[in-house]
């Protein structure tokens, strides 16, 4: 840690958890850069929001050595550089399958462009929503466009947001359209080819966690 922001090509292989983390300590040091803090160490890091100090000095090692001995680290310098690890240095543009209800929120929220996510197209296939946009302006355009729009506007990740009936089908005609990221947020299980990445995010699932936690406090409380 003697000398501070020493970048290294990471591993081939890092894993999922890993890359989570990352984000997480990004978020925190985006905090901590906002309220003017200029250095941290990794127990205050951890300190401050209920982290691991020995993971984040073994995280960051992967990427580089970012930390002066007796300082920590610069919250601005590490944040960009985590910035840069993550792909965040540059605008990352993400397409919305589906202008229901879910798709059109999701395309008008705020907090994706101030994380470097910029909404640049929606589709549908419905002849009433096409042609039309979002209420922050975001144009929703007719499916069979895809590989025009992609191409033209240089569309790198897809979130699915359609019913589980056609999420499949949506999904095989993102990937025909050569994007190599997906986020899914439709029930159910789907397939892509292992050159791309899929991520899903089934609400349902989670708020069925939740309800069975609860259902175990009510039992418990109950005496059974």
């Amino acid at each position: 840690m003697n000398a501070p922001n020493k970048a290294r090509h990471p591993p081939e292989q890092v894993s999922e958890l890993t890359t989570n983390r990352l984000s997480i300590y990004l978020r925190c040091l985006t905090e901590l850069d906002a309220a003017g803090v200029e250095t941290v160490s990794s127990q205050g890091l951890a300190e401050q929001f209920r982290l691991n100090a020995a993971q984040i000095r073994k995280d960051l090692a992967y990427f580089g050595e970012f930390g002066v001995r007796g300082v920590g680290y610069y919250v601005k310098d590490l944040r960009r550089h985590l910035r840069q690890i993550l792909g965040l240095d540059r605008k990352v543009r993400v397409a919305i399958m589906g202008a229901g209800n879910l798709g059109l929120a999701l395309a008008d929220y705020p907090g994706f462009r101030q994380e470097g996510f910029e909404i640049a197209a929606l589709f549908d296939t419905l002849n009433e929503k096409v042609g039309g946009v979002s209420r922050g302006g975001v144009a929703i355009h007719d499916i069979r466009q895809l590989k025009r729009v992609v191409r033209h506007e240089r569309i790198s990740i897809a979130v699915i947001a359609v019913p589980a009936t056609v999420a499949q089908h949506v999904v095989d005609l993102v990937v025909a359209a050569g994007i190599k990221a997906v986020l899914n947020f439709s029930p159910g299980t789907l397939t892509v080819p292992e050159d791309v990445k899929l991520k899903s995010v089934d609400l349902t699932v989670s708020l069925e966690s939740l309800s069975f936690f609860l259902a175990r406090g009510e039992a418990g409380g109950d005496g059974a």
